[in-house]
């Protein structure tokens, strides 16, 4: 398997603890901030149509970019950004300005990272390469949901925030070993 592609399932594998640790309780917190179950179907769609509306126009842009690795740091780097807006949010406001920017994270990285995800794999391995990504990720999300309900049930929301930051940080740090690599490869 190409470094590169170690470094990119890396760096998916932290973003999405990072962001499945809060996955299946969202609404509990939702609750807590005064939300009720509209509110969160509300954040859920703003997230969803943000980062939809965007892709579709930013992936555009994308395609004529000729270091995607910059888009995907960015979109980790907004990542980061958005999961530590959590420790913020007090009113279902808050928490719409946050999916917002989680909705512009996932519109920066998720094109960019299946461009050099793609470019990346080995011939004859599509299939495969492909299925680890995806494997990874189902296991990922299933343990995070699981580590993430503990966390909020026995320490409380916040420390649960604060610990998803520092995983979305780990991705991003991985993610910019990417760059120096893929600098390293073109100065050979």
């Amino acid at each position: 398997m190409k470094f590169n592609l170690k470094i990119l399932l890396w760096s998916s594998f932290f973003i999405n603890l990072a962001v499945g640790l809060f996955g299946p309780i969202y609404a509990v917190f939702v609750e807590q901030i005064g939300g009720t179950l509209f509110i969160t179907g509300s954040a859920a769609a703003v997230f969803s149509i943000t980062s939809g509306v965007l892709i579709f126009f930013i992936s555009k842009w994308e395609d004529k970019i000729k270091h995607q690795e910059n888009l995907l740091i960015f979109g980790r780097f907004l990542t980061i950004i958005g999961v530590g807006g959590y420790l913020l949010v007090n009113s279902p406001w808050h928490l719409f300005l946050v999916e917002i920017i989680l909705g512009f994270a996932v519109a920066f990285e998720s094109p960019a990272f299946d461009s050099l995800y793609s470019k990346n794999l080995q011939k004859g391995k599509f299939a495969s390469q492909w299925g680890m990504w995806e494997s990874m990720y189902a296991i990922t999300t299933g343990v995070a949901a699981f580590v993430g309900g503990f966390l909020a049930q026995e320490y409380g929301f916040r420390i649960l925030f604060i610990i998803m930051t520092i995983i979305a940080l780990i991705s991003f740090l991985i993610t910019l070993s990417l760059k120096n690599k893929i600098k390293n490869l073109i100065a050979k």
